[in-house]
């Protein structure tokens, strides 16, 4: 089974993605926050993990990158409400394979993690 970890402050967000992803046979875990979600991560060792980027502790960006540093295939989707192409160009440079954008779209979410499994 896929295991998807979700990581985002908002209990909103992680509530809408996981309704999203629960008509799929994916396995979901959740993570409220960065040093959450790099614990989570190295447990368990998600086939995907969602990410936002504005987070209270640490910020999306630096869980992306300490999380590409010890684990260079990490399959990372960023999922935020930062539309900024240089955010996009930061999180592309620092290894997230995809990149969702709030409010979410079901088919663009499935169809984005579905690439990423696909392209393994």
């Amino acid at each position: 089974m896929v295991k998807i970890l979700i990581t985002d402050d908002s209990s909103l967000s992680r509530k809408i993605l996981k309704k999203m992803l629960s008509q799929e046979d994916y396995e979901i875990m959740e993570a409220e926050n960065g040093l959450r979600a790099m614990e989570v991560y190295f447990l368990e060792k998600p086939d995907v993990m969602l990410l936002d980027l504005a987070m209270p502790d640490i910020s999306g960006l630096e869980v992306l990158a300490k999380i590409r540093e010890l684990d260079s295939q990490a399959k990372i989707i960023i999922a935020t409400a930062d539309l900024q192409d240089l955010t996009i160009k930061a999180t592309q440079e620092a290894g997230a394979v995809g990149y969702i954008t709030k409010p979410f779209n079901k088919e663009k979410v499935l169809e984005t993690i579905h690439q990423v499994l696909n392209n393994s």
